[in-house]
């Protein structure tokens, strides 16, 4: 139920924006996490139950550890062919995933979406789950099945390895006597169930658990169950007790929560629930019950003296003694109330000479409020007229003794409750302590509610309340007022205890060679840690789009009529989304088929249609309202852009992210051309058809731009990454992220088709694994590409140095293009440009720069004698060790034996001592290169956007072809 209602709340999720609905705020700045705080989990439709079971799984530093560390060995994954186990596999791939945001993630929350949706799937057949707790046995099964497959293989029979089983599967033992014998039997059990009816504690539900009933033992005097006992012989790490909370009400039909208080401690003895610790129990037990009996006769007893007498009302007994004995002690006073008289006229007083004075003698004040006030004398409560000193002993006496029985009585009840209480204290039963490590709460009624989870942080000593994105710090006092019950309609229904012996359990990782603990990225695989930075790169990527669209707004005045949703530029998650690219059938990796003349002809008037040069006058109706359109608005709200190669399209004005020089890349012009040639496709079948047809569009042209051959003039590596990709046979993984990331570029913000392409290029990029792809690979190959492009970069800019007389500029660049090639052509023949145009004008520009050395060494001038130094050491020395080193062509060879016999000739020349001395110091390294670390001067920045390298290499080949033929060997 709750995961059908999950998939339905999902679905009209996706139609909101993000911060609605779940406690997220609309701010991308809010979505960052704060230091040490831990990540919360989104509600993606009714998954709090979700959420609150993985945080207290995640935060058990033992289970984390195996669900990152999870892997499966080629050879196993092969013989992974049935649905269930294709399944696991992929939830724990999800599972890895997301533990590995929640570890390093720079956000506030993660979004779980990929992992509910594999297991909305397969509950969405035969295996259809009622309620959480048997998600939660289904999960480990799950789990358990999939760690069978690491740990030996697709056995089954054999678990003995399996760490799920070893972390939450124990074993009990369950004897019942049959025919005057005891028959007894071995159950393995995971998440143990226990009543809360009828009990008022955690132990109370144990000893209900363990015990039935009760018959007299064949082997001793004291009693044992009549149906069954229970005994556990082995305890797992992770103890889990399943609260039954929940149950069916026959006569209306339908569930109903049990509200009923329940304790738990924060640490559990296990000890005399162990089958090792059977007679130790036994005995206890039976002086437990006798002192419970006990117990229950003198609590009944002391319920009749605190609700005493015959009559339909009743009155604690103590108290009634208590009134009587007061009643007993109260004096009686000689004035009341009736002596007052009634009649003033009647009333005499004495007057001086003793004589009775009468009224009529005296004059009178009436005071009528003062006169019929009783005098203050007068007590407020009743007391006996006549009590003789025998009869006040003897109330006295009795009382009191009847008082003390009653003080007795409870001081009796405390005596036994204390040795109830001390029964299991002692320390041979407090052996096997169980700490509470997580308490997952249900807030609500059977058929609805909430679910959270209170976490034990071991490290900081403290509690963390887990509600869905909320994490927050909180009390032992907190706690109990949720999770006890009896009182709201919040109460735990499941406890996470931990074996409190075992420190491995809550231990962080450690480095295996220094020894300290690992946080964080540090405790992450290789692969899950670029997974993550990906995703951080993702936010950092949405804060900046944020910033930049809050910033625009705010120099904008309000419009009259709200933007269209679709318009905004951040993208919204797509949830549930499972048709990737890569998803797709595989992209082949031969040239497309060139189409034929009327498909060509359609597509021609598509970029006709967005407003290019081929446009006719006779506009079709389309281009009528698109003008129409462009006319209603203000000038500044639609421009037109040409786009080289593209046509002109209409750009609106408050387009986030549009950048028109990054407009004009040859990468951008190809995609946008693409989007143009799906733009069929895009109205009939919508956004994530037509970013399929538009990549394979794009595909196919860049594919085929990789066969072109390469000249001295042109270079078609230079025009887009991919060609680079292609003639170097990249992945194919590689190959389409990196084009989905050309659609994903946030330049698309110009129309709302670009728009709506781009967010699904966005979405398709976020569905993209660690198991789909190495980023670590990714990354190294752009990594390649961008020194690809500063190789060229240097190359040019040393050939333009050199032809515009800057040779000692010029060498720089070219000694350092030749240096990073190498390191290419290591990789691959296509992964650099060819050496010999570089090692060809290396040694016109050493040539040329040491007879210019030579010629102002051999002046003898103090400041041409120090350039000359300064131009050896800096310049060509460095250039000649890099030559040496390596492979080394002939003629790199001559230009070098030419160096040196240049310098070597002045030796034997009369030169001052000061000239002499310098010459001796550099010609050592200039006849031996191996001596020495070889550090080049670092060139100053170059431009190398693969726009500006095509026209320069065209413009400097030309130049160099017009002044001398090159013959590029």
């Amino acid at each position: 139920r709750a995961l059908e209602v999950s998939a339905e709340e999902n679905a009209a999720c996706v139609k909101r924006k993000r911060c609605e609905g779940s406690g997220e705020s609309c701010s991308p700045a809010d979505w960052i996490r704060q230091e040490d705080c831990p990540v919360g989990i989104r509600n993606v439709g009714n998954t709090c139950w979700f959420s609150a079971v993985i945080q207290s799984l995640f935060h058990l530093p033992v289970f984390r550890r195996l669900v990152l560390n999870y892997c499966l060995s080629e050879r196993v994954l092969e013989k992974c062919k049935s649905h269930s186990e294709k399944r696991n596999i992929a939830f724990m791939q999800e599972l890895r995933c997301l533990f590995a945001l929640m570890v390093g993630s720079n956000r506030r929350f993660v979004d779980p979406s990929a992992a509910v949706e594999l297991l909305r799937d397969a509950f969405r057949t035969s295996e259809a789950q009622q309620d959480v707790s048997e998600f939660t046995h289904k999960l480990l099964d799950w789990l358990e099945d999939a760690f069978q497959l690491a740990a030996n293989g697709n056995n089954p029979e054999d678990k003995q390895n399996n760490p799920m089983v070893q972390l939450f599967y124990g074993t009990f033992v369950a004897e019942r006597l049959h025919e005057g014998k005891i028959m007894s039997n071995i159950e393995q059990f995971g998440q143990y169930p226990l009543q809360v009816n009828g009990f008022d504690d955690l132990d109370e539900c144990l000893e209900g658990a363990m015990v039935e009933g009760e018959i007299e033992s064949l082997h001793s005097e004291q009693t044992m169950s009549s149906g069954q006992e229970r005994w556990f012989s082995k305890l797992p790490p992770v103890l889990t007790f399943e609260l039954s909370r929940f149950e069916f009400n026959q006569s209306l039909g339908r569930p109903e929560k049990i509200h009923k208080k329940l304790e738990f401690p924060q640490v559990i003895y296990m000890d005399r629930y162990l089958h090792k610790n059977v007679d130790q129990t036994h005995g206890r037990r039976g002086e437990v019950k006798r002192l419970k009996d006990q117990l229950t006769v003198l609590q009944q007893k002391l319920e009749g003296y605190k609700n005493y007498g015959s009559g339909p009302t009743k009155y604690p007994l103590a108290d009634m003694l208590q009134y009587v004995l007061e009643y007993a002690t109260t004096k009686p006073t000689n004035v009341s109330p009736a002596s007052v008289p009634v009649n003033p006229a009647a009333h005499t007083e004495p007057n001086g000479s003793g004589c009775p004075q009468t009224a009529t003698q005296r004059t009178h004040i009436h005071k009528p409020f003062t006169q019929c006030r009783p005098p203050i004398e007068v007590p407020l409560q009743p007391a006996p007229h006549s009590v003789t000193e025998e009869e006040l002993y003897f109330v006295r006496s009795c009382l009191q003794r009847w008082r003390a029985e009653v003080e007795k009585l409870k001081a009796s009840i405390d005596k036994v409750s204390q040795a109830l209480e001390g029964m299991y204290s002692d320390n041979s039963l407090c052996q096997v302590p169980y700490r509470l490590h997580a308490v997952l709460v249900h807030e609500g009624q059977a058929s609805a509610g909430h679910y959270w989870a209170y976490i034990y942080d071991h490290a900081n000593k403290r509690w963390l309340k887990y509600n869905d994105v909320m994490v927050t710090e909180s009390t032992w006092e907190e706690l109990v007022r949720d999770s006890y019950g009896g009182m709201t309609n919040a109460s735990a229904y499941c406890l996470m205890y931990i074996n409190d012996k075992l420190p491995y359990l809550i231990a962080e990782d450690t480095d295996d060679e220094t020894g300290q603990a690992l946080k964080g990225m540090d405790s992450l695989p290789s692969i899950l840690r670029s997974y993550v930075r990906e995703d951080n790169r993702w936010l950092q990527q949405e804060l900046r789009e944020w910033e930049e669209q809050y910033c625009q707004a705010q120099q904008k005045p309000i419009p009259e009529e709200p933007q269209n949703p679709e318009q905004e530029p951040t993208p919204e998650p797509v949830q549930g989304q499972t048709n990737e690219v890569s998803q797709e059938p595989p992209i082949d990796s031969t040239p497309v088929p060139a189409q034929d003349s009327e498909e060509v002809e359609v597509e021609e008037q598509v970029i006709s249609d967005e407003g290019g040069p081929e446009a006719e006058p006779e506009a079709s109706s389309s281009e009528e309202n698109q003008a129409t359109a462009a006319r209603s608005q203000p000038e500044n709200d639609v421009s037109e852009v040409e786009i080289p190669n593209v046509g002109k399209i209409l750009v609106r004005s408050d387009a986030d992210g549009y950048n028109e020089e990054m407009m004009l890349t040859p990468a951008m012009q190809g995609v946008i051309f693409a989007i143009a040639k799906a733009r069929q496709v895009f109205d009939k079948e919508g956004p994530e058809a037509g970013l399929i047809k538009a990549f394979h569009e794009e595909y196919s042209r860049l594919y085929e731009l990789s066969q072109e051959e390469t000249t001295p003039q042109q270079d078609p590596r230079l025009q887009h990454v991919l060609v680079y990709f292609f003639q170097n046979q990249a992945p194919n993984p590689v190959i389409e992220r990196t084009l989905l990331e050309q659609f994903a570029d946030r330049n698309l913000s110009f129309d709302d088709r670009a728009i709506s392409i781009m967010r699904e290029a966005r979405s398709k990029i976020r569905l993209i694994k660690p198991e789909d792809m190495d980023m670590d690979e990714y990354l190294q190959w752009h990594d390649d590409y961008s020194m690809f492009k500063t190789v060229f970069a240097y190359l040019l800019t040393g050939l333009e140095q050199y032809q515009n007389g800057k040779i000692r500029e010029a060498l720089n660049y070219l000694a350092h293009a030749h240096q990073d090639n190498s390191v290419l052509l290591r990789k691959g023949e296509k992964k650099g440009v060819d050496q010999s145009l570089i090692a060809l004008y290396r040694r016109k520009c050493l040539k040329e720069l040491n007879e210019k050395a030579a010629t102002l060494f051999k002046s003898q001038d103090e400041n041409d004698v120090a350039d000359a130094v300064t131009i050896m050491n800096e310049c060509i020395i460095p250039c000649m060790h890099l030559m040496v080193r390596g492979s080394i062509s002939q003629e790199d060879l001559d230009i070098i034996e030419l160096i040196r016999s240049c310098w070597c000739s002045y030796l034997g020349q009369d030169m001052d001592d000061s000239v002499q001395e310098k010459l001796s110091d550099f010609l050592p390294r200039v006849l031996d290169c191996s001596a020495e670390m070889v550090v080049l001067k670092e060139p100053p920045k170059v431009r190398n956007s693969p726009h500006d390298l095509c026209s320069r290499l065209t413009a400097v080949m030309e130049s160099i072809h017009s002044t001398s033929v090159v013959t590029v060997k």
